[in-house]
């Protein structure tokens, strides 16, 4: 007959043995499923299984851009795609999304770098409008004042320029070459890392998605067009806490 004391040691090994293989068959199932893991670290979409580049990967699309690649490697990349010729006004908000979140970073800033593939080669001038509005449009973003805002929303559509004359609007007092001075690093990706992407999308790249690249080149998370800034932000400075590099 099992006495009182004999159930009790029972039941004390049967809870030590417990507390020694549950935290194992979570781990495995989480390793099985990544798709379980939701909250504050994983608000976009991980990119499972891993997908890694390399450097010759990523080609200069113009003399400043080929002048700075050396800057990706080491950095964690906040990647713009626009998959088409245009840009259209999704496109044009998600690469001012982007401006706003480096922007947010604050200290770990420099750990980042930001960047845009461009799938298809776009006209000279038409590109340099983009690189134009990726580098002003954000003063008018940050402003609550009507007629910024319907500035803002009327030169989010690709068809209306920027000229000299709303340029020098835009900048005030400020120097030129200063204001119109652009970190964005403009990149073709190679033929291996586009078909990684279209992989990754099951075929179809939208305007305005964002990636997210770790210092050692791989793919790490994706984000559909209209994400929102503060919770990318979110996952991005979790990201930067747990990280030993970049």
């Amino acid at each position: 007959m099992i006495t009182e004391q004999q159930k009790k040691n029972r039941l004390l090994i049967l809870g030590i043995f417990g507390l020694t293989i549950i935290p194992f068959l979570i781990a495995w199932v989480l390793k099985e499923n990544p798709g379980l893991v939701k909250g504050t670290t994983n608000r976009g979409e991980l990119i499972t299984p891993a997908v890694t580049t390399e450097s010759n990967d990523f080609i200069g699309f113009d003399d400043f851009s080929i002048t700075n690649t050396g800057e990706l490697h080491g950095h964690w990349l906040i990647v713009n795609v626009i998959p088409n010729k245009g840009c259209n006004q999704v496109c044009l908000d998600s690469l001012l999304k982007t401006k706003q979140l480096r922007l947010m970073l604050n200290k770990e800033l420099p750990r980042t770098r930001r960047i845009v593939l461009l799938f298809n080669e776009p006209a000279t001038e038409q590109a340099k409008q983009w690189w134009l509005k990726d580098t002003l449009l954000w003063r008018l973003r940050r402003t609550d004042n009507k007629e910024d805002q319907d500035l803002l929303s009327n030169l989010l559509h690709e068809e209306n320029i920027i000229d000299d004359a709303l340029i020098a609007k835009l900048i005030g007092n400020e120097n030129r070459e200063f204001a119109l001075n652009s970190e964005l690093i403009r990149i073709k990706p190679s033929a291996v890392l586009a078909k990684k992407i279209i992989e990754i999308r099951k075929g179809t790249i939208p305007d305005g998605m964002l990636l997210l690249i770790d210092p050692l080149g791989n793919l790490m998370m994706q984000y559909e067009p209209g994400f929102n800034t503060y919770k990318v932000k979110d996952d991005l400075m979790h990201l930067l806490k747990i990280s030993q590099i970049g």
